[in-house]
């Protein structure tokens, strides 16, 4: 009768660490200042990066598109095809401009913001 009521408890760290894990995605997050900067800091190239590769690749395609009108097709489509060529390249080649402009503004919205966290952070 004794051996019933005896409670037994075996400890895992393992399964401590996934309890806390589930637990920690119900519970509110602290603003975390930290979070926050990096947060910010990875946000000033996001949205250049995807302006840039969206041209890029759309310059990509209208190239292939003209390479594909000169070389398969050509006669008649021979001069078309090297003005889409000329249209994807200038694409291409403006992707990178894009993305250093657009980066370059939003450092700009964003380093006061930026500044005051880190100065925050530091005192």
């Amino acid at each position: 009768m004794e051996e019933e009521n005896k409670y037994n408890y075996t400890y895992s760290a393992k399964d401590q660490a996934e309890v806390k894990k589930i637990r920690d995605k119900y519970c509110p997050k602290e603003d975390d200042k930290l979070e926050r900067l990096r947060h910010l800091d990875a946000s000033v190239t996001k949205k250049g990066m995807i302006v840039a590769l969206t041209i890029g690749i759309i310059g990509c395609l209208v190239l292939g598109t003209g390479m594909s009108c000169v070389m398969v097709w050509g006669g008649k489509l021979f001069v078309i095809g090297i003005i889409i060529g000329i249209v994807g390249v200038a694409g291409v080649i403006a992707a990178y401009p894009l993305y250093t402009h657009i980066t370059k503004k939003e450092k700009e919205r964003i380093a006061p913001e930026i500044i005051r966290i880190s100065d925050e952070l530091l005192k």
